[in-house]
């Protein structure tokens, strides 16, 4: 008897790099381990959407739609090449207007994708409908996503087999179309058992003809078992990662799975041994040079109590390695399960995992429900679309109250045409003032990214690649070179880390900041030792009322102006921390005397922003 064939993605170069290095991998890096995929008989591949594609834009300075077509190039034509939307999102981290969506299946299809895997956080199916449309008129497959958790104990209401089955009855019931089905699991929280019976409900609805796929992570530590109970109720295909972006915070390795499946009557993609072997050899070299975060090999035994998924995980420890608050992430994991318990139980996946980790962070630093998320308000308000469950009453009340917005059951993408920010006349006309070409790529950029984006296509961005080195700086452009490109690095000098800011590319002509966890970024010439024990400057005294910023951050808005009258409680400036904004409050009532910051300045936790006399 034939084994039975089971489909592998290859999730490396997407869901790998995004869950170890918070998607910060230079695609010309990457691209030698691609040709060594495809030579070892990889033809699935995810290869983009999701949370690589702003990442490319914000921290590289990379053209996601360059990137997925020289994906292409290397692969050749027959290669399913798929990528990652979450519904009305897309790959934005707000509802995108219904021309937005029609867009990004038209780009995404120009550029070489074959497959969309389409998901929605909330499992609102009304959320699916429309963007599963635009994906078919394209001439893209469908993918049809439920999303996967476990509840935080003692929880009920939803994500158990028969809440998963009444979502995937309304997928049946829309009417929504479909080449495939999917069971994501983004934080790898679900039992095996539920597996089991959940791919089972699946096959005995939707009969033998129809591909279902399990998507999981290993951060719980049961990634290889709910595999197996997947394949064992019927799955046709699983996600895997090759080493070393495999296991810990993203999938099972393939050469895992290939052992763990030994003696069993399925062919895992017709992959050989020895030549994944050979491919994970090209792969590790190819990202020997890339710090790996420790929490990315890490298996968590608290993940399965607060959700939190692998893809998110790392990308939010990078930022609060950023921060300088990385000693707070036991407390904001911890923080999370009340935070899902009272927030209606969304999957934590993106974005919905994101408001949950930017509401744990703020009760954390500011004290149990003191602020509230942006994202996280709009979600519990309504704005997202329908939550699995009601919401906790009282947090409802406070989001309307601290956001100053009422509950909603508008479909999100009526609110999302009502905004002009997400009209494409709108972004055509600011790329036109800006003086950058108005192609429909280079508006879906400004669209989905936003300012970031615009920054990007006027070459202004930072580029934010973490590297390893040894005594030296080690360059990122061909060898013989002697520069590097602008951006912020890690480096290891006699076993300890340092964040180095590199500007004007000349390895001569660094920035070295201290120790990872430490402050002061005294500037030293290249050989000359780091100091690391830099004279602190006497702290200026000022006449009145200081106004410190409540986390390390970047200054968004500042609200007024020296010699503006405040009122006590008023807000006077708005940080961007962790993609979250937060509220600076005037302590007191009087007058703004000095304002010591500027929109786009990075300060630190304690820093006077202003004086109020």
């Amino acid at each position: 008897m034939a084994k039975k064939y089971i489909d592998i993605m290859d999730t490396t170069f997407r869901d790998g790099f995004q869950s170890v290095f918070g998607g910060r991998v230079l695609m010309n890096d990457f691209f030698p381990a691609v040709q060594a995929a495809k030579e070892a008989g990889i033809n699935h591949f995810e290869f983009g959407g999701g949370a690589r594609f702003q990442s490319l834009f914000f921290y590289l300075q990379e053209n996601a739609f360059d990137m997925m077509d020289k994906f292409r190039e290397i692969v050749g034509p027959d290669a399913n090449l798929q990528t990652l939307a979450r519904g009305i999102n897309t790959v934005m981290l707000d509802t995108g207007s219904r021309e937005l969506i029609d867009l990004h299946a038209k780009l995404f299809a120009k550029h070489g994708t074959t497959t969309i895997r389409n998901f929605d956080a909330l499992n609102d199916v009304q959320n699916l409908e429309y963007s599963a449309q635009c994906i078919k008129n394209h001439g893209l497959k469908h993918e049809a996503v439920v999303t996967l958790m476990d509840l935080p104990p003692n929880c009920t209401g939803a994500h158990d087999v028969p809440f998963y089955e009444k979502t995937l009855r309304n997928i049946l019931d829309s009417g929504l179309p479909f080449d495939s089905i999917c069971f994501k699991d983004a934080s790898g929280t679900s039992s095996p058992n539920k597996v089991f019976e959940t791919i089972k409900m699946a096959r005995k609805l939707l009969g033998e003809s129809t591909h279902i796929r399990l998507h999981t992570h290993e951060t719980a530590g049961v990634s290889v078992a709910c595999y197996l109970a997947a394949l064992e109720a019927g799955a046709d295909g699983i996600d895997l990662a090759a080493s070393p972006v495999s296991g810990g915070t993203s999938q099972p390795d393939i050469l895992t799975m290939l052992h763990a499946t030994k003696g069993m009557n399925y062919d895992l993609g017709g992959l050989e041994i020895n030549k994944i072997l050979k491919y994970e050899e090209v792969l590790a070299d190819c990202l020997k040079d890339y710090f790996l975060p420790p929490e990315a090999t890490q298996v968590s035994p608290l993940i399965p109590f607060s959700p939190m998924p692998g893809g998110a995980l790392t990308a939010n420890t990078q930022m609060m390695r950023d921060n300088g608050t990385l000693n707070k992430f036991p407390e904001v994991i911890k923080a999370m399960q009340e935070v899902v318990e009272k927030g209606g139980f969304g999957t934590s996946v993106t974005p919905v995992s994101q408001f949950y980790w930017q509401q744990a962070y703020a009760n954390v630093m500011f004290g149990p429900w003191k602020q509230i998320a942006p994202g996280y308000g709009r979600m519990v308000l309504g704005y997202f679309g329908k939550t699995p469950v009601e919401p906790d009453k009282e947090i409802i009340e406070l989001a309307a109250q601290k956001l100053k917005l009422e509950p909603t059951s508008q479909n999100p993408l009526d609110i999302a045409d009502a905004d002009p920010k997400k009209r494409i006349d709108v972004w055509k006309q600011r790329l036109e003032i800006e003086g950058i070409e108005t192609s429909e790529e280079n508006i879906f950029i400004a669209a989905a990214c936003d300012e970031k984006g615009i920054a990007y296509l006027k070459g202004n961005g930072p580029l934010n690649v973490r590297k390893n080195c040894t005594n030296e700086v080690k360059e990122t452009k061909q060898k013989g070179e002697n520069k590097m490109a602008n951006g912020n690095y890690t480096v290891v000098v006699d076993g300890q880390r340092f964040n180095v800011s590199v500007f004007e590319g000349d390895v001569q002509n660094i920035q070295v900041a201290q120790p990872v966890q430490q402050v002061a970024q005294p500037v030293v010439q290249t050989p000359a030792p780091v100091q690391t024990a830099p004279v602190a400057a006497a702290k200026p005294v000022y006449n009145g009322t200081e106004v410190p910023a409540a986390v390390n951050g970047n200054v968004w808005k500042i609200l007024v102006k020296e010699g503006d009258r405040v009122e006590k409680d008023q807000q006077i400036m708005i940080l961007e921390a962790m993609k979250m904004e937060i509220d600076i409050l005037a302590p007191v009532s009087g007058t703004i005397s000095k304002i010591l910051t500027e929109p786009s300045k990075a300060v630190e936790e304690g820093q006077v922003l202003a004086v109020i006399a």
